[in-house]
């Protein structure tokens, strides 16, 4: 009965555990670029929603005084 190689079995185990594909976004760069564009125009969106808001509660504050 032959003797099993534990090394090579270890080998080839860790092998296939540490093969790194392509992540995901690597595959799908047009989705990136959705996602992106999509953060941006909503980060843009907040921040104009903010600064409207703001520059309400400054013009009605110098109204009062």
């Amino acid at each position: 009965m032959p003797a099993i190689n534990t090394i090579a079995i270890r080998d080839a185990v860790m092998s296939e555990l540490v093969k790194r594909e392509k992540s995901w976004p690597a595959r799908e760069a047009g989705v990136m670029v959705v996602f992106c564009i999509v953060g941006v125009v909503a980060i843009g969106l907040i921040s104009l929603f903010i600064h409207k808001k703001l520059a309400a509660r400054r013009a009605a504050k110098a109204s009062v005084v």
